[in-house]
């Protein structure tokens, strides 16, 4: 059996595979000629002091022991002539939702109304910088969903949700770097995603699965209270046995759908606000307590969260050495997104800043039915489009908004569309920029350095989580009128992050007769 220890390094020392055998060999009393092996099994970091810390967990194999790497064997079988399940979508969901239709045996249908992954890369290109909108092909639409192009994050606070590990074996198995499995905020990075998700596709179609681009969901015939044909908008029609629901939170022509048909979907509560922007060395200096950044040391990161005005603030998809990107789906409308690559290494850090929007908000909208929060959240990002006549997106120095001033200059950004100085109260209801102002101050007490005139918030970010719910019952998680229909992921309601739609992908799939 392994020997277990919990060894406290210093970064340089964590950097060393040498220095993390002495350092076992010490915590342990063994001698270190007797070790054959060190495996780690979970890395953190702990910064809160000025002498920082980096705190392993590790199994410490003796000569007389092999050591196997756990790698974990999927049972993906040959389903070309199997029972089928149609999933709308191929975003995280769905694709651990095909995966674990494979292991039961049935054949995954995925139908995806955007591209797949490297054409979907030209449309990205046009959108950045010719600022060209595509509704089919952007940020939140084709191959690998939202997760692919943002950043790959896959830490999640459900853990309790599903099988954590399986998720990140099976990326490991597709390609991502072993790192995940015992980094304690995992990350791949957007630039390798993308490879990694065609990877994942191909076991879908070598299993006998099949995926189909460019195949936009419009229509669904239902008879006796179950889905039998999707139509799509190329006039192509699929019968269906099964259908998992998981387009998104961004797939609003979906919740229209749904509702046209008179099946029960319901608005729920969101978040909106701001990305904001700084110098990464900035919060480098403030997180790690130092003027630069110790080469051992990974860009630093944050997460902020407090009360403003009765409301929840909170910081969302902080990204160290990122890129503030555009992730408007529709044109007239401006969204802003984040994302890194898997070194990090750009010279801003972005994080989106949040307030809780509650039905109080939309109630002024309440002839729009469950379509009401949409319509709030479509609305402020069609202002933040008319702030500025175009996908450059309306910004503010941080300073300058705390004390609502209109900024003079704006400072370089990451944001490729360009950003335009308009005060972001004029985008912004009142209560969105009264929480954030407060919110700035109060973060500013809890990271010196943070509130700065460096900082630049870029507005919108309004696609933190879907403002709609298509409700399922608990244990069959299927919806309630549509017997065969099973809502899955973000745009469903019932995840936050690739990690969290990726298991409940996987109970859906479980779900189906």
């Amino acid at each position: 059996m392994p020997i277990p220890l919990e060894l406290k390094l210093t970064p340089a020392q964590a950097a060393s595979a040498d220095e993390i055998k002495w350092q076992a060999a010490y915590a342990g009393n063994l001698p270190i000629e007797e070790i054959a092996h060190v495996h780690l099994v979970r890395k953190s970091l702990d910064a809160r002091k000025p002498q920082i810390i980096v705190l392993l967990k590790v199994d410490v194999y003796l000569k007389d022991e092999t050591f196997q790497p756990e790698l974990r064997t999927f049972n993906f079988q040959k389903v070309t002539d199997a029972k089928t399940c149609h999933l709308i979508g191929f975003g995280p969901a769905s694709m651990y939702a095909a995966l674990q239709l494979l292991e039961r045996g049935i054949k995954p249908i995925i139908l995806e109304r955007g591209k797949p992954s490297r054409e979907r890369i030209k449309d990205l290109s046009a959108l950045s910088r010719k600022l060209i909108v595509n509704p089919e092909s952007n940020y939140c639409f084709g191959e690998g969903g939202a997760g692919t192009y943002s950043d790959g994050k896959l830490y999640t606070r459900s853990s309790k949700r599903g099988d954590i590990k399986k998720v990140l074996d099976v990326f490991i198995q597709h390609g991502a770097d072993e790192r995940i499995g015992y980094e304690a905020h995992p990350h791949i990075g957007t630039n390798k995603l993308p490879r990694i998700i065609e990877n994942i596709r191909q076991t879908i179609i070598d299993s006998g699965g099949e995926v189909h681009f460019n195949k936009k969901a419009v229509d669904f015939v239902i008879e006796n209270s179950e889905i039998r044909k999707i139509v799509c908008a190329d006039g192509e029609v699929f019968s269906c046995q099964n259908v998992i629901l998981a387009t998104g939170h961004s797939a609003r022509d979906i919740f229209e759908l749904l509702q046209r048909k008179n099946i029960l979907i319901e608005a729920k509560p969101f978040a909106l606000g701001v990305r904001i922007e700084h110098p990464q060395a900035l919060i480098d200096s403030i997180q790690y307590k130092c003027e630069t950044r110790n080469e051992f040391l990974p860009p630093s990161s944050y997460s902020l969260v407090t009360q403003a005005i009765g409301r929840g603030v909170f910081s969302f998809c902080m990204c160290p050495g990122g890129v503030i990107a555009p992730s408007m789906t529709d044109l007239n409308e401006t969204v802003v997104n984040g994302w890194s690559s898997s070194a990090r290494n750009g010279p801003f850090a972005n994080s989106g800043i949040v307030v809780a929007v509650n039905p109080e908000n939309w109630k002024h909208l309440s002839s729009h039915g469950p379509l009401a929060a949409l319509e709030f959240q479509k609305q402020v990002e069609q202002k933040a489009f008319a702030a500025t006549g175009s996908i450059q997106a309306p910004a503010q120095r941080m300073e300058d908004f705390i004390q609502n001033k209109v900024s003079a200059s704006l400072p370089r950004t990451s944001y490729t569309p360009g950003i335009i100085s308009s005060p972001l109260k004029a985008t912004l209801p009142s209560f969105i920029t009264n929480s954030l102002r407060e919110a700035f101050i109060d973060f500013g007490k809890k990271m010196r350095g943070y509130r700065t005139n460096e900082a630049v918030l870029v507005g919108v970010e309004s696609r933190t989580s879907s403002p709609v719910r298509i409700p399922r019952d608990k244990e069959t998680l299927q919806h309630p009128q549509i017997k065969n229909l099973f809502p899955s992921g973000e745009g469903a309601g019932y995840a936050g992050g690739i990690v969290s739609a990726a298991m409940d992908g996987m109970a859906c799939a479980n779900a189906v007769n």
